[in-house]
């Protein structure tokens, strides 16, 4: 461990900033880990002959940096082990789906080069979130959360008071609110959102033209899952459907054998319930667009490509966004773009 530590004697280097130098290279070149123990000052002053003050002023400077940290009784660990000289952040999503991996991807390709994001995926765990945030708080220069949790009965939540209490120990100017803003945390905030209920309400609404052809919608919103959805959007379903005046029903998922009946459109939320709506309809001779409508909630790739009309948030946009507001130092509150984009499914 002591040959990680380079201090030459004859270097116009103060002894001092060759210390916190050799740590950073340390850590740079993937010769200390986190959590690793490094030598203590008096290890260091007796093996370089330098006064105990010289290295203790080393390891303040590298502590104060939140590089190393001190545990009493024990010594001096090592706390981070990234790039020391970018904009770190801690980039928190709430599942490991493909849509949420692109918002990540598109930040981190925004914010180009010069920053370090590490993803962290809390499985919409409540107390996970806040063991994640209580740790790393201290480490990262941002912090960008998507906040969706679930409760013990596996219902959708924005918040409850722990999480609140968690979120509140983030200076807001470190703080970036992704994609559900149904928070009471109050100051000037960096939020890029979707509207739950007006998004889906506005979409449908858009496409009514395609669905007057239908004689009944029918949502499939699993009430309880592992990942729960916002009610929100059950909620913009049903006033979209009574406002203008469609035969409507939901359902908690696409039951294996279902009878399906001609003219009916589904909206499903979960990609199993997709899959097995379009094996089914395939089974049954039916034909997707034309007897038997279909609409996914939020796009990928492969809907794309087998041709899925869908609802979705440009979630590119939102990645990009996020990013934008960290580089130019900008405060804004602002709603994420929500469309239909219409294939041969509808």
């Amino acid at each position: 461990m002591l040959d990680i530590f380079k201090v030459d004697i004859d270097s116009r280097v103060p002894k001092y900033q060759q210390i916190v130098e050799s740590v950073i290279n340390g850590i740079t070149n993937g010769y200390l880990s986190i959590d690793q123990k490094i030598p203590s000052i008096n290890e260091i002053s007796e093996e370089f002959y330098l006064s105990r003050d010289t290295v203790e002023k080393a390891y303040n400077i590298l502590k104060d940096q939140k590089i190393i940290i001190s545990v009493k009784g024990k010594g001096y660990y090592i706390a981070k082990t990234f790039l020391l000289d970018k904009k770190n952040i801690l980039f928190l999503i709430n599942k490991p789906s493909s849509y949420k991996i692109r918002i990540f991807n598109s930040f981190v390709k925004k914010m180009g080069a010069d920053a370090h994001v590490d993803l962290s995926i809390y499985h919409c765990d409540i107390q996970l979130f806040i063991n994640i945030l209580n740790k790393q708080k201290d480490l990262y220069d941002y912090f960008v959360i998507m906040p969706h949790f679930k409760s013990e009965d596996l219902y959708h939540l924005s918040s409850n008071e722990q999480v609140i209490a968690a979120i509140d120990t983030i200076p807001r100017e470190k703080l970036v609110i992704l994609d559900n803003n149904f928070l009471e945390i109050t100051g000037s905030l960096r939020e890029v959102y979707q509207d739950f209920e007006n998004d889906i309400f506005d979409a449908l609404v858009s496409g009514r033209g395609r669905l007057k052809k239908y004689k009944k919608i029918i949502l499939v919103y699993p009430m309880k899952a592992i990942y729960p959805y916002p009610k929100r959007i059950l909620r913009g379903f049903k006033k979209f459907c009574v406002h203008y005046g469609f035969d409507f029903e939901v359902l908690d998922e696409i039951y294996p054998g279902m009878e399906l009946i001609p003219m009916d459109a589904y909206i499903t939320i979960e990609e199993n319930d997709l899959v097995s709506l379009v094996k089914q309809i395939r089974e049954t001779g039916f034909v997707m667009g034309k007897s038997i409508g279909v609409i996914s909630y939020n796009d990928t790739p492969l809907k794309e490509l087998l041709g899925i009309t869908v609802i979705s948030t440009d979630f590119k946009k939102m990645g990009e966004k996020a990013a934008s507001m960290l580089l130019e130092n900008t405060f804004e509150k602002t709603k994420n773009p929500f469309n239909i984009l219409y294939r041969s499914s509808l």
